[in-house]
């Protein structure tokens, strides 16, 4: 277990001093308690009083972005606690067309970031609370499904008065986040890869959305992280967002730890792989990973974590062993 006082860590690991021990945060969905208010505030709790982690990564369904816009989504024993839309709130590209602003403080919107400020106000201010916030073009795959490939290359147009809509919400959300005791936002982006989208189109409908969002929460948060999702990713062209930390399946794809150190001077949040050997629960390997995350960052700017959520069976030993190592192979 670590110092209790987390926010002084980051901070002092962002600021290149010194740390006796390395930043470390895990996370994981807690499926159907990620549903009401109560049982998520109480399960997030939990999870950070077990385990004293460095940051607290906020833990809402991945589909609560959508919902409000009328798309329904079940959990069907994902292994890592997902829910998935099974009807879409987009069906026709002129649905596209038909998107409404919502209200941030009301639906399920709201109660995302009332149960965040439930969290925050028995955390004290100990430990950052990111708010897990879905870009504007994630957003409007989840709400549409596959087809949104096809609707940004036949209506480009259409698409961008769409995500503009998206955006707003999306920057109304995170400002309600803070305001409620977020630290920050965990901002996960699904499309910026290589095997979804040429250059050019996350350009137009990617980056200049995510751009939005992360400067108009400049001035009122102090740690941001972003996520980048999947395989073949464009880590390149998006490592130079605004923000403190990157997250990504180091383990599964390029690039590597010390090839991203050369990319982004911030904090490189990875090394677990979390598919496998979280799950297999080897200790040699968990020490294996944990001393190779260490020796690709010796500027010290790094946080031990998975590459996304962990599997939900994965086992307690895992994670002990993880904060063990940490603490023991930290030079």
């Amino acid at each position: 277990m670590f110092c209790m006082d987390h926010w002084s860590r980051v901070e002092r690991a962002l600021s290149d001093e010194p740390l006796s021990e390395p930043l470390v945060a895990l996370w994981r969905h807690f499926p159907e308690d990620d549903q009401t208010p109560q049982r998520l505030v109480a399960r997030t709790l939990d999870w950070q009083n077990r385990w004293n982690f460095d940051v607290v990564k906020f833990m809402p369904s991945g589909t609560y972005g959508v919902e409000d816009w009328g798309a329904i989504s079940a959990y069907r024993d994902s292994p890592i606690g997902t829910r998935e839309v099974v009807r879409t709130g987009i069906r026709h590209l002129e649905d596209w067309g038909k998107l409404k602003a919502l209200d941030t403080r009301s639906g399920t919107l709201g109660w995302q970031n009332q149960a965040l400020g439930a969290v925050a106000k028995e955390l004290q201010g100990r430990v950052p609370i990111l708010q897990t916030v879905f870009s504007p073009l994630t957003t409007a795959r989840k709400l549409a499904g596959d087809r949104i490939f096809a609707d940004i290359r036949n209506a480009p147009g259409l698409m961008e008065e769409a995500l503009m809509i998206i955006t707003d919400v999306t920057i109304r959300f995170c400002q309600d986040a803070i305001d409620r005791g977020a630290g920050g936002i965990f901002f996960a982006t699904q499309l910026a890869s290589h095997r979804l989208l040429t250059l050019g189109e996350h350009e137009r409908f990617g980056r200049a959305y995510d751009l939005a969002v992360l400067e108009s929460i400049q001035e009122k948060s102090r740690f941001n992280m972003l996520h980048v999702h999947g395989l073949d990713t464009m880590f390149e062209q998006v490592c130079s967002y605004p923000v403190h930390a990157i997250n990504w399946h180091d383990r599964l794809t390029a690039p590597t730890l010390a090839q991203a150190r050369r990319m982004f001077s911030g904090l490189l949040a990875g090394g677990l792989n979390e598919c496998e050997t979280m799950v297999n629960g080897n200790l040699d390997a968990i020490d294996g990973e944990v001393r190779c995350a260490i020796d690709q960052c010796p500027d010290g700017r790094l946080m031990i974590a998975p590459g996304c959520v962990l599997p939900t069976a994965t086992a307690d030993t895992s994670i002990e062993a993880v904060l063990r190592a940490a603490g023991r192979l930290w030079p």
